[in-house]
């Protein structure tokens, strides 16, 4: 499952709006259920349903990684605005 997930989380990318990302997740379900249909799989069937579970837990955790990444961003950037800010009055009290 751990390629998986590196293959969905190759497919997108922070930058990309929400939307876009759903775009990929709906692509990625769609591909999903199409194996089950080449595997034989009655959409009732319990590895039909782990599946389904599986794919939603990995979005479920590349939106994580996404959310912590743009928070690290943002506090990068502030933390950049901080400091130069600081400096400037640092050089100013002089």
């Amino acid at each position: 499952m751990s390629d998986f997930s590196a293959l969905v989380a190759k497919a997108i990318n922070p930058s990309m709006s929400r939307e876009q990302r759903e775009e990929v997740y709906a692509r990625v379900r769609e591909a999903v259920l199409k194996l089950q249909e080449r595997d034989g799989l009655d959409p009732s069937d319990p590895r039909a349903a782990y599946r389904r579970h599986l794919v939603e837990e990995t979005i479920r955790d590349i939106e994580i990684d996404v959310a912590r990444y743009e928070s690290m961003r943002k506090l990068d950037e502030a933390f950049a605005a901080q400091a130069k800010e600081h400096k400037a009055q640092s050089s100013g009290r002089r």
